[in-house]
């Protein structure tokens, strides 16, 4: 675990923190990322996001996935929120937990080093999950979705870097082996594999079409209820459309996360 700063001077601790992805506006208005490249991130991503959310979370019990500098869950703690934000990065953990003091939000939030996978390892469900800027840093991602679809209760906040365009192939029912002319069209659900480096990051793994994302989240169990922005998917379970690792699939879901399936 990185270390806590030394100093209690804020523009020197948030230097001994740097770098910082989150631009965490502070209590006294000092900002950790003033000259972010992508602005004042995520706060504009917050401010699509945050009216499609209840303004009052009192006894919602919410999970950031990949929560960084704790951004998102400090938000949603105002709110009225219990929020558990997990990371595998030490350095950004480090960061969330000396915010955390600062917005004296300690009663209602909780970081932990996780992957997302974990997740499989818990009993735990939330009423509100978060699964933003992750999927496409992930080897194993409809495995990642899997897992982070059985933990939702009632909403899904699903963001990803995704392919250009909106085309949804409509007639992706079964076809014959030979009969593949289809999946080369426009709107089919698809993803691109990025074997080297996208945006000079090598954990940038996938980048699926509009199509796709919505293919994968219905296969998990959920439902797109809306669009609160770019790349921004609001959803829900869906009773109706239980996902195959919960029925004729559920054998390889528990093999994938160590779980006993000879026992399902």
């Amino acid at each position: 675990m990185i270390n806590p700063p030394k100093s209690e001077n804020l523009p020197d601790a948030i230097a001994q923190l740097a770098p910082w992805f989150h631009n965490l506006h502070l209590p006294n208005g000092t900002q950790t990322a003033p000259n972010h490249f992508l602005g004042d991130f995520p706060a504009f991503k917050w401010q699509q996001l945050a009216p499609h959310l209840p303004e009052k979370l009192d006894g919602w019990r919410v999970l950031d996935i990949g929560c960084n500098a704790g951004f998102y869950s400090f938000e949603l703690a105002r709110r009225g929120a219990i929020v558990t934000g997990i990371d595998h990065d030490v350095h950004y953990l480090a960061q969330a937990q000396w915010a955390l003091k600062q917005f004296d939000l300690a009663d209602r939030v909780e970081f932990k080093q996780m992957q997302v996978y974990d997740l499989a390892h818990i009993e735990e469900t939330f009423d509100l999950v978060l699964f933003m800027g992750v999927f496409y840093h992930l080897r194993y991602p409809l495995l990642a979705l899997d897992i982070v679809a059985q933990t939702v209760k009632r909403l899904l906040v699903f963001q990803t870097l995704s392919l250009p365009g909106e085309d949804i192939f409509q007639d992706t029912g079964d076809r014959q082996i030979n009969d593949r002319d289809a999946l080369n069209q426009p709107g089919w659900p698809k993803m691109a594999f990025i074997e080297h480096h996208f945006a000079g990051d090598p954990t940038n793994w996938w980048i699926p079409n509009h199509a796709g994302i919505e293919a994968m989240l219905r296969s998990s169990g959920l439902q797109v209820i809306g669009y609160p922005g770019h790349e921004i998917y609001l959803c829900q379970p869906d009773a109706s459309n239980p996902a195959c690792v919960m029925s004729w699939n559920q054998k390889e879901l528990l093999a994938a996360t160590g779980k006993p399936w000879h026992l399902a």
